[in-house]
């Protein structure tokens, strides 16, 4: 998630149902780490066939745009560091 930000500046996340405490967490460690900022958030409901009952069902939806943090890229180089410091040492040279 971090590179794709880094390499398009900002990025959607969506998901129906159950799976929507999943990206509000993922946006909420993102933002907390300060990599990244909010910039939209969408809900709707989406008609689904339910495959069981052979009719459609109603799913929550929701859409969450984040962008490129200022912060973001002294964030990225600074885990960078702590990750691999050998490697930073030797890019400095």
């Amino acid at each position: 998630m971090q590179r794709y930000i880094e390499q398009h500046n900002e990025v959607e996340l969506s998901a129906l149902g159950m799976a929507i405490t999943t990206v509000v967490t993922i946006a909420e460690i993102l933002k907390n780490n300060g990599l990244a900022i909010e910039k939209k958030v969408s809900t709707s409901t989406v008609g689904m066939k339910d495959e069981n009952r052979g009719r459609v069902v109603q799913k929550a939806k929701i859409e969450i745009v984040l962008g490129k943090s200022e912060k973001f890229d002294a964030i990225m180089k600074m885990n960078a560091a702590i990750l691999a410091p050998e490697a930073v040492a030797e890019a400095k040279k």
